[in-house]
């Protein structure tokens, strides 16, 4: 059996009500869902494909190199201006 691999997620909630995964360890991974199940199915199923995408395309690999990030978690705050 395969080891899985974890992926931090950055999850928003947009002005229409839709919640909005990115992921910054695979450029170019995001997917929104109305509701945060929805979301988990769907942010798996787009994990699963960038890395179908990457084992196939060498360019997408590169970009993984280079622009992925896995951030670190510091806080989160609201300043109103």
């Amino acid at each position: 059996m395969r080891d899985k691999r974890q992926f931090k997620v950055i999850i928003e909630q947009d002005e229409d009500g839709y919640f909005v995964a990115s992921v910054p360890g695979l450029p170019g991974c995001h997917t929104q869902a109305k509701s945060i199940s929805e979301l988990t199915k769907r942010v798996r199923e787009a994990i699963s494909l960038c890395l179908e995408v990457a084992r196939s395309d060498s360019q997408y690999r590169e970009q993984v190199k280079q622009f992925a990030y896995e951030p670190v978690f510091v806080g989160l705050e609201t300043i109103k201006v």
